[in-house]
């Protein structure tokens, strides 16, 4: 898989994860909070950390 792509599935993964899914949707990743997407940012990290990547 393309590293952008793996990047972007392992962001939308973890965002459904957290419940974010429906808000992201509705406003995009620009309309979450800093603290929102810092939340993302850290399971992306722990799911790569995890080896839990596609």
């Amino acid at each position: 898989m393309h590293p952008h792509r793996e990047e972007m599935y392992l962001k939308y993964r973890a965002a459904q994860e957290l419940g974010l899914m429906d808000k992201l949707l509705r406003v995009g990743w620009a309309g979450l909070s800093a603290k929102e997407t810092g939340r993302v940012g850290g399971m992306v990290r722990q799911m790569k950390k995890a080896g839990k990547e596609p």
